[in-house]
C-alpha cells in the first residue's frame, strides 16, 4: 500500500475479543509490513499482558462496564466514561488512523465513538448472534459490521452488514490429521473415546461441578479425559488426576491437538468458541453461561442448536446429564449428525474476508 497507513484495533476483557482482534491485526500485517498498528485496550484487563506478547504495541483506557447490582464500580463508571472517552480522542489525534477496527469489549465503545466523531471509517466485528448495546449503539455510524451469524438485520443496517464469520486459529483447519500426534501428546488410550472439557481460560464454576460430581459416572463409559478447569480453579480439581482416565488442565495451549483428540466436547457457547467447534466439527454439548449481557451465549448456542448440530444443556437443567451424555456417547449415528451439521456451519476464511472489507474501506 502506497499512502502510510495507520490502523486501531480495539477489543478485550476476553480472549473472544481478543484474539479476533490479534488475528485481524496478523492479517493485514502481512498484507501491508509497513502499515502501524496501534491496540486500545482496557486497563487491569488480559489484553494489556496477551497484545505486547503478540509484539503489537497498546494503549489503556480507565472504562469497565456496569455491574448488574449497585456497585462501587457502578458509581465510578460516569467518570470512567469520560477519561476513556478523552483519552480515546488523545490518541486518535496523535495516531491519526486511516481505520479503527472494533472487536468488543470495554474499551471498543469509546475508541470507535471518538473516531466516528472525528469522521474516521470504522469497522465492527460483531461475534455473537445477539449484540450488546455498545456495538448496536456505534453500528449507526460505523462503515461496515462483519457478522458471523444470519437475523442482524433486527439490531444493525441491512447495508452494512458482511457476514463474514469469526476469526479462528489456523491450525484447527487441519486436525484430522493430527489424530495420532495428539494421542501420543496427552498420552491416552486409544481404544478408549475421549471427552474434552472446555469452560474458558479462567474455566466455569458450574461445569468444573458438573464434572466432579459426574466423574466416575463418565469414565465407567470407557470414556478418558481431558478437563480444562481455568487457572482460578485448577488448584480445587486438579486431585481428579489421580483417577485412571482423567487428566485436569488450568489452561490448554495446543488447541489443535486438544480437538483432534476429541471424540466428545462439553464447552460454553462464547462466539469464538463456536466458530471454532463448527471447523472442528465434532460432537458438542453447549453449556452456556447464564451470566454474560443479554444471555448472549444461550442465544448463540440456539443458533447451532436449531440447526440439529449440537445439543443444549442449560445451568438450569444441569441434572439432565446423565441422560443426555449416556444418549450422546452410545449413539453413533446421532454423533455423525451432529458431526455433519456442525460442518455446515463454518466459516473458515472469516479473517481473509474481514480484511477484504478492512481493504475496501481503505481504498474509499
Amino acid at each position: 500500500m502506497k499512502q502510510l497507513v495507520n490502523i486501531i484495533l480495539s477489543g478485550g476483557g476476553t480472549g473472544g475479543h481478543i484474539y479476533p482482534a490479534v488475528s485481524i491485526a496478523n492479517e493485514l500485517k502481512a498484507k501491508y509490513p509497513e502499515a502501524n498498528f496501534l491496540f486500545v485496550g482496557a486497563k487491569d484487563k488480559m489484553e494489556m499482558e496477551k497484545i505486547p506478547q503478540e509484539g503489537y504495541k497498546i494503549e489503556g483506557l480507565w472504562i469497565s462496564g456496569i455491574q448488574r447490582k449497585v456497585t462501587l464500580n457502578n458509581l465510578a463508571f460516569p467518570f470512567k466514561l469520560v477519561s476513556s472517552l478523552w483519552n480515546a480522542f488523545k490518541i486518535i489525534k496523535k495516531f491519526k488512523p486511516s481505520v479503527v477496527i472494533g472487536t468488543g469489549g470495554f474499551a471498543s465503545g469509546p475508541t470507535l465513538y471518538a473516531a466516528n466523531l472525528k469522521g474516521i471509517k470504522t469497522l465492527i466485528q460483531e461475534q455473537n448472534s445477539f449484540p450488546g448495546i455498545t456495538n448496536k449503539l456505534l453500528a449507526k455510524k460505523a462503515d461496515k459490521i462483519c457478522v458471523a451469524y444470519d437475523g442482524l438485520e433486527r439490531f444493525f443496517p441491512s447495508e452494512k452488514i458482511i457476514k463474514t464469520g469469526n476469526p479462528v486459529r489456523q491450525d484447527l483447519l487441519n486436525i484430522d490429521g493430527k489424530r495420532k500426534e495428539a494421542l501420543d501428546f496427552f498420552k491416552l488410550d486409544k481404544h478408549k473415546k475421549t471427552l474434552v472439557v472446555i469452560g474458558g481460560s479462567l474455566g466455569a464454576r458450574a461445569i468444573n461441578n458438573l464434572i466432579e460430581k459426574n466423574i466416575e459416572f463418565i469414565v465407567s463409559n470407557n470414556v478418558q479425559v481431558i478437563w480444562q478447569t481455568g487457572k482460578l480453579y485448577y488448584n480445587e480439581f486438579k486431585k481428579y488426576d489421580e483417577l485412571e482416565g482423567v487428566q485436569t488442565h488450568a489452561f490448554l495451549n495446543k488447541m489443535d491437538l486438544t480437538y483432534a483428540a476429541a471424540d466428545f466436547i462439553i464447552s460454553r457457547a462464547g462466539a469464538g468458541s463456536i466458530s471454532e467447534l463448527c471447523i472442528v466439527g465434532k460432537p458438542v454439548i453447549f453449556i452456556p453461561s447464564p451470566n454474560v449481557a443479554e444471555d448472549h451465549q444461550t442465544k448463540n448456542a440456539l443458533a447451532v442448536v436449531n440447526n440439529n448440530a449440537a445439543l443444549l444443556l442449560k445451568e438450569t437443567e444441569l441434572n439432565m446429564f446423565h441422560i443426555m451424555f449416556k444418549e450422546l456417547i452410545n449413539n453413533e449415528n446421532l454423533q455423525q449428525k451432529l458431526s455433519e451439521n456442525i460442518k455446515k456451519l463454518a466459516l473458515p476464511n472469516a479473517t481473509k474476508n474481514i480484511v477484504r472489507e478492512i481493504e475496501n474501506i481503505l481504498k474509499g
